[in-house]
């Protein structure tokens, strides 16, 4: 099968290379990113191995060949879902490389918020030495933090946040209980909202797009925090940016944002009780790797007629 990397920006892709030349398949790597780069750069493609590359409807119908996309990553915002089903392509992801990283993003940023460690950072090196900068702290085991999205990622991040004390609270549509995480109270949306003392966001994008606005915001306590290592756009960021000016909510932590990389003017970035990161929650060398093998192995499963271990749809199998 025609097999193209549409767009990588990994140091190299030996790793791709290496579990293709195993299974006596090769590729070609193209830097395509927008619908007619893809068209032009890859007209014959069977298997398509992406990045950031747009794969829309208008793709599909150019690719005829098309019959398997792999996502270098978890999300597949870039690429048409309900296009790919009636195409009968088969789309996949790896929604499992890097979900630890993640859960320890997400609480890494909860315990510099909680404790303001940015804030006295800052402070202790460029103002002076004195604690009561930071009043009032808060015992661990006196909080809640609430989880919206209990997915793999989320799980992983509540069995963090349990280990430091915290009451957990728990909301996800898809689920109403937990099993083996009898420490996580699910509850209804705006319980959480109401009482939670941080809010860790781990849900998808898709059907969650300004799930957090100024009525959520206004309802959340003022000593709350609010997480977000999942995807932009779930938190309105202006209406975050008011939260934070009007002192209604204490403090973000964003490792993803609407648009990306964020502009140098974001008004955002004036808060000091925002951390804000450049999407680099799922990194480690270790979970690079990791996504780097799994996408191709993906793809060798395809080809040899097996089941793919990571459909996100149930598209039927081209001829």
């Amino acid at each position: 099968m025609k097999i193209y990397v549409t767009d990588c920006d990994h140091a190299d892709m030996n790793i791709e290379k290496k579990i293709f030349e195993e299974a006596g398949l090769s590729f070609e790597h193209c830097k395509a990113v927008t619908e007619d780069e893809v068209i032009r750069s890859c007209p014959d493609g069977e298997i398509f191995l992406v990045q950031y590359a747009h794969i829309t409807e208008k793709v599909m119908e150019n690719i005829p060949s098309l019959k398997l996309i792999v996502r270098y990553g978890v999300g597949v915002d870039t690429v048409d879902l309900e296009a790919a089903a009636r195409h009968g392509i088969q789309v996949c992801n790896v929604p499992d490389y890097g979900m630890n990283e993640v859960a320890d993003q997400a609480a890494a940023m909860l315990l510099a918020l909680k404790r303001k460690l940015t804030v006295m950072n800052r402070y202790t090196r460029e103002e002076k030495w004195d604690y009561t900068k930071a009043i009032p702290i808060h015992r661990f085991s006196e909080q809640t933090v609430g989880i919206v999205g209990l997915g793999r990622i989320g799980r992983c991040f509540a069995s963090r946040v349990h280990a430091f004390g915290f009451r957990i609270l728990g909301y996800d549509p898809v689920y109403k209980e937990i099993p083996g995480m009898d420490y996580i109270q699910m509850t209804d949306f705006g319980t959480l909202l109401e009482e939670s003392d941080a809010i860790s966001v781990h849900c998808p994008a898709d059907g969650n797009r300004n799930l957090f606005a100024e009525a959520q915001f206004r309802r959340m306590k003022k000593e709350a925090v609010i997480i977000n290592v999942s995807r932009g756009g779930i938190i309105n960021e202006r209406a975050l940016d008011q939260a934070l000016s009007e002192e209604r909510i204490a403090g973000a932590g964003l490792d993803c944002l609407e648009k990306e990389p964020m502009e140098a003017g974001n008004p955002l970035l004036r808060h000091e009780n925002l951390i804000v990161t450049p999407h680099m929650a799922w990194y480690s060398e270790e979970a690079a790797k990791e996504l780097k093998r799994k996408v191709a192995e993906e793809a060798v499963r395809f080809v040899k007629g097996e089941a793919v271990r990571y459909p996100v749809n149930q598209a039927g199998r081209k001829k």
